[in-house]
């Protein structure tokens, strides 16, 4: 049997994906992309932003628990959509979450600086990392799941990669909430 480039070249293609949506992110934070070189939208628009993408994370957590669920209970199908619907939801955020770092800028924590220090910046440290570690982990795990067979995924590693992602995706997405919480409405 043939096999496709994309299953012969899963590493590969997760190392590919992962540099270039770590360096999209690293370009956006550093401002490397200038703002004129997106369409600007109305103040209202971004000003939504922040908690529209706490309310996806809030939906991310919901369907990456169903689909941790629903694989436990033998339902691939479902565990299926319900992954497919993460990954919908996590590019829907990290596409808003872009767009607004570049046309806005970063948002400047107004609390206290003891709750900066001891609080909010290692709670947003914790949420970088676990989103930076999820990526090379969901891509493969995504990768694994579309070049192989229901019955061959059980003899890759997409089980064992696929627990550890849900579980960082899941703290990333808690935590953004957090962060979001900290930055816009307690303080």
């Amino acid at each position: 049997m043939q096999e496709g480039f994309a299953r012969r070249h899963v590493r590969s293609l997760t190392a590919v994906l992962s540099v270039a949506s770590i360096a999209l992110v690293v370009a956006a934070v550093r401002g490397v992309v200038p703002s004129g070189a997106l369409p600007h939208a109305p103040q209202w628009f971004v000003d939504a932003i922040p908690p529209l993408n706490a309310a996806i994370s809030a939906a991310a957590i919901g369907t990456i628990v169903v689909g941790v669920r629903k694989i436990r209970a033998g339902n691939v199908d479902a565990h299926r959509r319900a992954m497919l619907a993460t990954t919908v939801l996590f590019f829907a955020f990290l596409g808003l979450y872009l767009y607004r770092l570049v046309v806005h800028g970063t948002t400047e924590f107004a609390g206290p600086e003891t709750v900066y220090t001891f609080v909010y910046l290692p709670i947003l440290v914790v949420h970088m990392g676990l989103a930076m570690v999820s990526i090379p982990l969901v891509y493969y795990a995504l990768l694994l799941a579309g070049t192989h067979s229901v019955a061959e995924l059980p003899q890759t590693r997409h089980p064992t990669v696929g627990r550890f992602a849900a579980g960082a995706w899941l703290v990333s997405f808690a935590l953004g909430i957090v962060v979001y919480l900290m930055l816009y409405v307690l303080f």
